[in-house]
């Protein structure tokens, strides 16, 4: 088996050398984001699933954070959290998302920009059950985003949850689930020499998508 750094080489160089063609890059961004995603996770890229996730207020104030994603296809991109946080709270205000991946040890990276919508609370449930008990507990514990007076009060929510649910299964929030991000423009980025990288981006037009060469 190949090790995960000369995987990392491997790609790295292949996408310098050969670059993001046309005729590479396809006429659906979708399978592309599919195949530089399973690329960074077979080189060994850690958290290689991290993406930032920009919001803005109705007033048009952004935001961003650092998240993992935890699912992606057809129907979009997927990620959960707590629905009273701060990126929430702007996503029903305003309920549009731009993300970015970025895997500096491959020269790549992805922009994707789309309108939000909250899954259904079967697909969260069915999401949250598959996470550990530890952060499911810490899921209704913690009110996200709001002001702590110290670690301690955290803790001692923590451990009111445990009592709470000792000895049977932890559900879901009713203030917890996930967000859908419906792509309308992703574009890609192929690190090369010189700085004369290749950026083409894929704009949904009419229900198909366009894709045009962007100057680096």
């Amino acid at each position: 088996m190949v090790p995960a750094f000369l995987r990392r080489l491997l790609t790295l160089a292949r996408g310098v050398t050969l670059g993001l063609s046309e005729e590479s890059a396809g006429n659906d961004p979708i399978a592309l984001f599919g195949r530089w995603f399973d690329a960074a996770r077979k080189a060994g890229i850690p958290l290689y699933e991290a993406v930032v996730v920009a919001t803005a207020t109705k007033d048009a104030v952004p935001s961003a954070r650092t998240m993992l994603l935890k699912g992606h296809g057809e129907d979009g991109f997927l990620f959960f959290t707590d629905y009273r946080s701060r990126k929430a709270i702007e996503l029903d205000e305003n309920p549009k998302a731009a993300l970015v991946f970025h895997w500096p040890a491959l020269q790549r990276q992805i922009r994707v920009e789309g309108v939000v919508e909250k899954l259904s609370g079967e697909a969260s449930a069915a999401y949250f059950q598959s996470r550990p008990r530890g952060s499911r507990i810490g899921a209704w514990a913690s009110v996200q985003s709001t002001v702590l007076a110290n670690r301690e009060q955290l803790e001692q929510r923590v451990r009111k949850r445990e009592r709470e649910f000792a000895g049977r299964d932890v559900p879901l929030p009713p203030f917890w689930g996930g967000f859908r991000v419906t792509p309308v423009s992703i574009e890609f980025w192929q690190g090369r020499i010189n700085r004369l990288h290749d950026r083409v981006r894929f704009t949904k037009e009419a229900g198909r998508w366009r894709r045009q060469r962007l100057a680096p």
